[in-house]
Formats: structure tokens, C-alpha cells, sequence
């Protein structure tokens, strides 16, 4: 497992200094174009600009993360389903600490994870798929995102995410100089001095690298994310021991017709699926920063009995016809773990009415209302402030005392 993980992380580093290198180029060509021998100056300042959005998603990434998001912290008490099942996939993977949960009040069904390692680390979860999740299919998108924590993915994700970004700023700013700063003009005026046509080859240079480098970058971001979902599959379903679960969940997630509100083309990597809807399935799949979810789902049910990497491995050589994804190493040390049976107790068999009936109540706590209970069966929600000493039971009357007396 640990060969793994360090064969992907030299895997993912060597992308990361593709990206630097991207941008180094790029600051170099861009001052060179503004003034003969302002390469290094060029340099420089994208190196500046790196490390500052670099310290920025090291130390408060996933804060940005959870607030941009719209997620809110809350406590076992308030939904005690999600929170067992953050804390056994807790100790299945192996984390040294409980992540944080929060929960997005958003009708699509999704998740990620993120933190700068496995001692500062969260899970958020939305509405949406709290209500149409049983025990089995929560249980195994959560396993899929304790694994991105373990395998480190969540920080790897945010700083090539910072590189991306960082490149796409710099490309969008040349042009619209370029555009709408007289960039034409300039180059005409000194073409005819000397070192001119020098440098109206480099603005060209850098007109081009405005063009091409951000769409590099976006194929290696792809790259990167692409890879890590897969092996977080196949953690995800040894966490567990049921692929099967994950791969339900995916299947729901897929087709809920919900768009995530606040998702955007720099959050969606983090999610379990790509959030944002795309037109045309062909597009979808060469665009997206997730690989194709009937893939995904193929190979978790290509698995038969087995629920280990091995299985996963198979089950992906097969589904896609390419190499596996796995090392052969961590697959060498790999133990046969066979897949259990279904969760079949009550808690598992909740109706979909009964989960969003949880969710909802859920929601209802965290906006500070209180609940008293009526022996008819009904609970009343009693909204902060209310300043009236009793309330009435609206099914058959009873009057009720409130906090107010």
C-alpha cells in the first residue's frame, strides 16, 4: 500500500514540476516580449505569484474550500448515521484522526474531502445525498474520500490546482493587454529599433504560450485527477469490503439532474463526480477531470467476490483494456480480501422518506430550533425566539410548553 502511495506521489510530483516549468517559461517569454532582457525579471514575478498562492492553499486551502462551498461543521448529535459511518471509515483506513464533517444544504448529491494531511482534515457531504444514500452506498463514498485523504491526494489536487490557476491568470492577463492595451501598436513602433524584431518574435512567442499553456496545463490537472480517482476506487472499496455500495452510489449520484450551486471549474476536481453538467457524453468524458462513471461503476462490479487491489486490478485490465493502474509491488503485497454481504438491519433499510425526513430534522438543528416531542408521534420544531409560553400540536391539539416559560 505505502509503495503505492509513494510510486503515485513521484508520479504526481513529476506533473507538478511539468506545471512550474510551464510557468516558468511562460513568466520568462512574457517579460522578454515586454522589454528586451526582462526575461528573468518575468520569472521572478510568476515565481512570486506561485508562492503566494501556494502558502495561501497550503495553510488555509481547505478552509477556502469548505466556505466557497457553502459548508457548514456540524456534531454527532445532529446526524448520527453520517457520523458512525465517517468514524468506521476512520479506522478501516487507518487515519490517525476522526476528520471533521460538514454538510452542504444543496438538493445534488456529492462529496469530497479535503485538508493539507490526515491530521487536518475534513469530509463534506450534501443534503442530496444524504437522502438518497443507504447505509452501504454513504459508507462507500465516504471510504472514497478518506482514501484521497490518506493517499494525499486532497494537497496534491490543491496546489497543482494553484499552478493551473496561476497559469490560466497570467495567460488571461497578457491577452487582454495584448487586446486592449495597444499591443499591436508597440510592436510596430519598435520593430524598427534595434532588438525590435527580437522582441516581436517573443510577444508572438507569448501570444501563443497565452493560448497553449493554459490548455497543457488543464490536460496534465486531468491527468493527475483522473488517476487518483481511480486508485481511490480501489481503496475505497477495500475500506469497506463491498464495492458494490460505491458503485450503487455512483450510479445515483450520476443521474441525479441536480447542478450543484456552488460548485466551479476550480472546486470541481475535489468532488466524486464532476459537479458541473456538460453537454454530450463524448465531450464530457475527454474534458472532465473525473474518468467516465459507467467506467467506473464496470470495473467496481468487475470485481466478482474480491474486494482487494487485486481484484480492482483485474476487474480495471479488463473494463478498460489497458495497463493496470496499480503497482505491481503494492498488488504483490496485497492481501485477498473477499467482499462481504449487504448491511441488512434497520439502519440500512431506512426509506428514502425516512432519510430526508433525518435530513431535514438535521437542518432544523442547525439553524438553532428546538424539538419537543408529542405522544401523538408528531415532533414540533419551535424556530429560535419564539416568545409564546405554549405551543399547540397541530395533529391533535395538545399544548406544549415552550422554552419562553
Amino acid at each position: 500500500m505505502w509503495e503505492q502511495i509513494r510510486a503515485n506521489r513521484r508520479k504526481s510530483v513529476a506533473l507538478v514540476i511539468v506545471m512550474a516549468g510551464i510557468l516558468l517559461i511562460f513568466g520568462f517569454v512574457i517579460g522578454e516580449a515586454a522589454a528586451p532582457g526582462a526575461g528573468p525579471g518575468g520569472v521572478f514575478l510568476a515565481l512570486i505569484i506561485w508562492l503566494i498562492m501556494s502558502l495561501i492553499s497550503y495553510f488555509a486551502g481547505g478552509a477556502i474550500m469548505l466556505s466557497v462551498s457553502g459548508a457548514r461543521k456540524i456534531e454527532k448529535q445532529d446526524n448520527p448515521r453520517l457520523f458512525n459511518i465517517v468514524e468506521e471509515m476512520q479506522l478501516a483506513s487507518g487515519l490517525p484522526k476522526m476528520p471533521d464533517v460538514y454538510v452542504i444544504d444543496d438538493h445534488a448529491p456529492n462529496a469530497f474531502a479535503t485538508g493539507r494531511d490526515p491530521q487536518h482534515c475534513a469530509v463534506a457531504v450534501t443534503t442530496g445525498l444524504l437522502n438518497i444514500c443507504n447505509r452501504d452506498e454513504l459508507q462507500g463514498v465516504i471510504a472514497h474520500e478518506m482514501a484521497h485523504v490518506k493517499n494525499r491526494d486532497v494537497l496534491l489536487m490543491i496546489m497543482v490546482g494553484v499552478l493551473m490557476g496561476t497559469i490560466v491568470m497570467l495567460a488571461d492577463g497578457l491577452l487582454r493587454a495584448f487586446f486592449w492595451g495597444g499591443g499591436g501598436r508597440r510592436r510596430s513602433r519598435t520593430s524598427s529599433s534595434k532588438g525590435g524584431q527580437a522582441q516581436a518574435v517573443m510577444l508572438i512567442v507569448a501570444l501563443l504560450l497565452a493560448i497553449l499553456a493554459p490548455i497543457i496545463a488543464q490536460l496534465l490537472y486531468l491527468a493527475v485527477s483522473r488517476k487518483r480517482e481511480y486508485l481511490a476506487d480501489a481503496c475505497g472499496a477495500q475500506f469497506t469490503r463491498y464495492p458494490e455500495g460505491l458503485a450503487s452510489a455512483l450510479e445515483k449520484i450520476s443521474a441525479s439532474t441536480h447542478d450543484l450551486r456552488r460548485a466551479n471549474r476550480a472546486t470541481a476536481p475535489m468532488y466524486i463526480i464532476n459537479p458541473l453538467k456538460q453537454e454530450g457524453m463524448a465531450a464530457a468524458n475527454l474534458s472532465s477531470t473525473h474518468p467516465p462513471i459507467d467506467e467506473r461503476v464496470r470495473i467496481l462490479r468487475g470485481m466478482g467476490g474480491g474486494a482487494g487491489y487485486n481484484d480492482y486490478e483485474s476487474a480495471y485490465r479488463k473494463v478498460t483494456g489497458k495497463a493496470g493502474i496499480l503497482p505491481s509491488g503494492a498488488l504483490a503485497g496485497s492481501q485477498p480480501a473477499e467482499a462481504r454481504q449487504a448491511i441488512d438491519d434497520k439502519e440500512a433499510l431506512k426509506s428514502d422518506v425516512e432519510r430526508v425526513r433525518e435530513t431535514t430534522d438535521m437542518l432544523w438543528k442547525m439553524k438553532n430550533y428546538a424539538f419537543i416531542p408529542c405522544a401523538c408521534g408528531v415532533t414540533l420544531k419551535v424556530p429560535p425566539g419564539f416568545n409564546r409560553p405554549e405551543i399547540k400540536c397541530p395533529h391533535c391539539g395538545t399544548a406544549h410548553k415552550t422554552q419562553a416559560t
